[in-house]
């Protein structure tokens, strides 16, 4: 047994820091794991509050996480959790205590499961509706090796709505291959769940009228001459089919799996006896498990979608920790309020968010214009055809979505948007490096994905007031075009009327004749301070270009300034490989530009880049004003 815990978080625990491991948890007492689950909550909550994080979704699934650790062994069974976000109390049961005060800071613990990590950590993830997915290839590969552990998959009720999580569902009913599915069911994704699915998951059949119902028949029925008590006897022993006619148990059947519940999830002894039974079980099985997102927190079962994922936070009243004066509006801020200003002049437009109306600044449009207002639930790629179908019928979709979320909907930007020329606006939010969730929600490689499209526009703004410009540019567009920008605020530009920019057109923000930099996006600002203390330091005048478009790239106005200057330095937020710089350069070596130039280019490596804050992740590769301006004084100095 472990004595002691040296984590800050464990002042005042029993049970946890005393842990031998995720075994321990299968001998314990009812009474031990109601205390244990009391302080894993403590523990996250201590965590979240001071490094901020995905506070409660975990706090919904402690009791749930304990019951498939009291029946499960996580070092020989395959545990899948899907998104991951909600896996706080997993990583702490299964021996990262010591280790949990780093959670998300850079250099600690990742805010997901990651293989790296942990041995425990069976596939890694941060992306929805994966689980099911992986899990059947892990129990597709556990029988061709001719083993026997259980292999599950824990999914909520929001990567449901996923087209992959239907995809898994078939091919595992078809295999009819030992596998169990754990959807852990709290109406809630990030904001609340949307469509047929979420109704048909959340029907309830012990509402009062329909209870009342139930018994009248059941009386009639017991009224009939010679048979009446027998046949209300069948119809009792017939009610469970009778129910699952008209819940989730007739969906999941229909995919060849057997279904229980739903559940309390909440409850540790029912679920045990529930996963025990499913132990024996052949075949693939769906536990329906019913939870409260943010349980044991109120603040957070108050407002779930705020506690989703927080800043940090009191925790004896859940209020934001204010660091400084208001910080200025967010890229995210200053986009959903140009949108709603654009839409008032504009009946055309339509918003469209992937179950993310909060975090793509769209809940203002929801609230002024809902009837032209669309959340399609974690369905990206529907959410991109659904804005095609839109826009064929002259209507002028704008759909906002995380810069690593729409790498899922590729194929639906080449073929039902950009092949047929389509007037969609893909607002890109995340663009570059977003900080501490790390490797799965960077937005390292749109414009490397979008540049080479036929047909499609694509900008990224310098700033705030630029970023109003290109929303207002591209609804007068007659095709697609796509807007990629940062998280978090901008550098405080004043905001004045939208203006429209002249397609693939950039502006020259700074002369000088020693050296010239192309920048794009959000880095064009640190650019020009680097610039400008170069300068101070060397005497050397530096010239510095916002390139605005990487496509139409503004060709004219980079070979003319190319050609005026032989030391060239090119900066952006995404990966090298197929971005800004490889468009300038593949467009100077088309026009015999490259002869006699010395170019640097900097951006992201190849390589998947870890969490941490913004700008210690920018000052690592190289992105920060420090790291443009050495890169600047050594080109200078070559």
């Amino acid at each position: 047994m472990i004595e002691k815990s040296d984590s800050p978080l464990a002042q005042g625990l029993k049970l946890l820091p005393r842990l031998a491991g995720p075994q321990s948890i299968a001998v314990m007492s009812a009474e031990d794991l109601a205390l244990l689950a009391k302080e894993v909550r403590q523990v996250i909550i201590g965590a979240v509050s001071r490094n901020g994080g995905h506070l409660a979704p975990s706090l919904g699934v402690v009791e749930l996480t304990l019951a498939l650790l009291k029946c499960f062994d996580p070092g020989r069974d395959k545990l899948v959790w899907d998104v991951g976000h909600q896996a706080y109390a997993y990583k702490l049961l299964t021996g990262r205590l010591d280790s949990f005060h780093t959670l998300r800071r850079q250099g600690g613990l990742s805010g997901f499961p990651r293989r790296a990590e942990s041995p425990y950590d069976h596939f890694g993830v941060g992306h929805s509706s994966t689980s099911i997915s992986a899990a059947l290839g892990m129990a597709m590969a556990r029988d061709l090796a001719g083993e026997t552990h259980h292999v599950a998959a824990i999914i909520g009720d929001g990567s449901m709505t996923a087209g992959l999580a239907y995809e898994g569902l078939n091919q595992a009913g078809g295999q009819d291959r030992d596998l169990i599915v754990v959807l852990n069911d709290n109406e809630m994704s990030i904001a609340k769940n949307v469509g047929a699915l979420s109704l048909f998951l959340s029907r309830k059949l012990s509402q009062p009228g329909f209870v009342r119902f139930k018994k009248d028949i059941e009386e009639w029925i017991r009224q009939i001459p010679r048979i009446g008590p027998d046949l209300a006897a069948y119809a009792r022993r017939s009610e469970e089919s009778f129910k699952n006619f008209f819940t989730p148990g007739i969906l999941f059947g229909a995919f060849h799996f057997n279904y229980l519940g739903p559940i309390d999830g909440h409850d540790t002894a029912t679920m045990v006896k529930v996963f025990e039974e499913v132990k024996g079980l052949a075949g693939p099985v769906l536990v329906h498990v019913l939870t409260k997102k943010g349980k044991g927190y109120a603040p957070a079962e108050t407002n779930p979608s705020h506690f989703h994922g927080v800043g940090s936070f009191e925790p004896e009243t859940g209020l934001a920790v204010k660091f400084g004066p208001e910080p200025l509006p967010t890229y995210t801020d200053v986009f959903g309020a140009t949108l709603c200003e654009l839409a008032k002049d504009n009946s055309k437009i339509v918003a469209i968010t992937a179950a993310m109306p909060e975090g793509t600044g769209l809940t203002c449009f929801a609230e002024t214009y809902p009837e032209r207002f669309v959340d399609v639930g974690i369905c990206e790629q529907h959410a991109v055809t659904f804005a095609a179908g839109l826009a064929s019928q002259g209507l002028r979709p704008v759909v906002a979505i995380y810069s690593t979320f729409l790498q899922r909907s590729y194929d639906q930007i080449v073929h039902d948007v950009c092949l047929q020329n389509l007037p969609v606006v893909l607002c890109l939010d995340r663009g570059g490096l977003v900080g501490e969730d790390g490797a799965t929600h960077h937005g390292a490689f749109d414009l490397s994905y979008l540049r080479h499209i036929p047909g499609l526009v694509v900008m990224a703004p310098k700033d705030e007031a630029e970023l109003r410009d290109m929303l207002a540019t591209a609804l007068t567009l007659p095709g697609p075009a796509a807007i990629r920008y940062p998280r978090g605020v901008g550098v405080g530009a004043p905001l004045a009327r939208a203006r429209i920019l002249p397609l693939g057109e950039g502006e020259l923000m700074r002369e000088g004749e020693d050296a010239l930099v192309l920048a794009i996006g959000s880095r064009v600002h640190a650019c020009l301070a680097a610039a400008e203390e170069a300068e101070r330091l060397t005497g050397k005048a530096t010239a510095v270009f916002n390139a605005r478009f990487v496509k139409p790239l503004p060709e004219a106005q980079i070979l003319e300034l190319v050609r005026g200057h032989d030391k060239i330095l090119m900066v952006e937020e995404n990966a090298r490989m197929g971005g800004f710089s490889s468009a300038v350069l593949e467009c100077l070596a088309d026009q015999d530009a490259l002869t006699g130039k010395k170019i640097v280019r900097l951006g992201l490596p190849d390589a998947f880049i870890e969490h941490g804050p913004q700008k210690s992740l920018r000052s690592l590769v190289g992105l920060d004003q420090e790291g443009i301006k050495a890169s600047l004084l050594a080109l200078l100095a070559g």
